[in-house]
């Protein structure tokens, strides 16, 4: 089976830009092994160490089409998120909360323990998320129902309005936010880095080596550009191109989010703005708002714009016109900044199901899958990678059940039903929260 669709690097990742320059290493002859996993995100990155560990006698080849954090893993905000996350007004994802909760928990105690085990230089801090809102019928819509949830699970939150809000983020443009205290921020791109760096000896890392052809008969058989793998068995972490490796087409939409990052604030400017610690802060709606971060080294971040696409490209004309609407959506929110540039813009790519189920478990005698995290890669991709890893390996672990009780990605209509039906929801929830802009 030929793979018809490849990740694309555009080299324009702000979070690598902070970074040393990488010399990844290519599969550059054939190689035999009892595992293999491809993809090399959070979901691979798991799988692959997960696998190791169970089994520490045998031979894991991890295959990654790009460089470690050039993907989707090091071009998001930087949030691993504990708590059930909105992806819509209805607050869909709260469904649930109780497993929810453990699988990201879960995923947050492994990540700790692999930053602090192996020294992950990635800016790993425990400053907790705003859950903001800028009008107050934003606010009643959407917070006061994820404040209610939060109550119900006995989970610390608190109320900050306007005025204590403007002193913690520097800006007026947010009438009230539910702070909610175990966010962890990073810089993504170090994060992912610093997993493939420590991975165990008995797995062999390949970057920069995309699989363009794949067969499942006798075994599993993948094909690069210089070589080829060969092992028993396969673990596809490959999010929205699983469709690709001959499973699950026509369950994701495919969805691209753009961002952009500040140079570093000089002293001077972070005495004007006035704001000593970081933070990190999620929309009310995510389909109409605004993700935003003050980084540990003086960066403003901002994510908006979140769009159905059918491509993993994006022209440097739509990237220059990001860049334009970012400075303006920063110009608005820190007019005490005017000087301050963006440093980088760039686009990250996710899929989604139309009901939120993650793509995981067995789907083959020799396949298995750890995909679809629904925008909540961070973590539900750590954690759905190490199940998939023990349940490949029958190694028994509660959490398995619970994220087997989350459902798989429901079929969709024909593909271009499907784009329209998704642009047109899409469509409606960023009109209906205009305001929330």
């Amino acid at each position: 089976m030929k793979i018809g669709r490849l990740p694309h690097n555009d080299e324009t990742n702000g979070w690598s830009a902070t970074l040393p320059p990488r010399s990844p290493k290519a599969l550059d002859r054939d190689v035999t092994a009892d595992w293999l996993v491809i993809g090399a995100g959070y979901a691979g990155l798991s799988a692959a160490r997960r696998l190791a560990e169970n089994r520490p006698d045998e031979k894991i080849v991890l295959l990654e089409a790009g460089m470690l954090g050039e993907n989707a893993s090091g071009r998001n905000s930087g949030f691993a998120i504990d708590l059930p996350h909105t992806v819509s007004s209805d607050l869909d994802q709260l469904a649930g909360a109780h497993r929810h909760l453990r699988l990201a928990r879960g995923a947050i105690d492994e990540l700790k323990r692999l930053v602090d085990e192996y020294a992950i230089a990635c800016d790993w801090s425990v400053d907790g998320k705003y859950h903001a809102a800028v009008t107050p019928d934003g606010s009643r819509a959407m917070l006061d129902p994820f404040a209610a949830e939060l109550e119900k699970l006995g989970e610390p939150y608190e109320w900050v309005e306007a005025d204590d809000l403007t002193k913690r983020l520097g800006t007026k443009h947010f009438h009230r936010a539910v702070f909610t205290p175990g966010c962890v921020l990073m810089n993504p791109a170090a994060l992912t880095r610093g997993l493939g760096d420590s991975l165990p000896d008995n797995v062999s890392l390949f970057e920069i080596s995309p699989v363009q052809e794949i067969d499942y008969q006798n075994g599993v058989t993948a094909q690069t550009a210089g070589a080829t793998v060969r092992a028993p068995r396969v673990i596809l972490a490959t999010n929205g191109f699983t469709e690709q490796f001959g499973f699950l087409r026509n369950r994701f939409v495919h969805l691209e989010a753009h961002a952009s990052i500040s140079r570093p604030l000089t002293k001077n400017e972070q005495r004007i703005y006035g704001v000593e610690k970081p933070w990190g802060l999620t929309p009310a709606n995510a389909f109409g708002g605004i993700t935003m971060r003050y980084t540990n080294d003086h960066r403003l971040l901002i994510r908006q714009d979140i769009r159905v696409t059918s491509t993993q490209k994006v022209t440097l004309e739509k990237q220059h016109k990001m860049t334009k609407q970012h400075k303006e959506l920063f110009d608005d929110r820190f007019p005490n900044l005017p000087d301050v540039a963006i440093e980088s813009t760039w686009t990250g790519y996710l899929c989604m199901a139309r009901n939120s189920a993650p793509a995981f478990g067995q789907l083959a005698s020799n396949v298995w899958v750890a995909a679809c995290q629904n925008g909540i890669g961070v973590t539900k991709g750590t954690i759905s990678g190490l199940l998939a890893a023990d349940l490949a390996c029958g190694r028994d672990n509660p959490l398995i059940a619970d994220m087997q009780s989350l459902g798989e990605p429901e079929k969709l209509p024909p593909a271009p039903i499907a784009a329209i039906g998704a642009r047109t929801k899409m469509g409606w929830e960023k009109w209906k929260n205009r305001a929330e802009n």
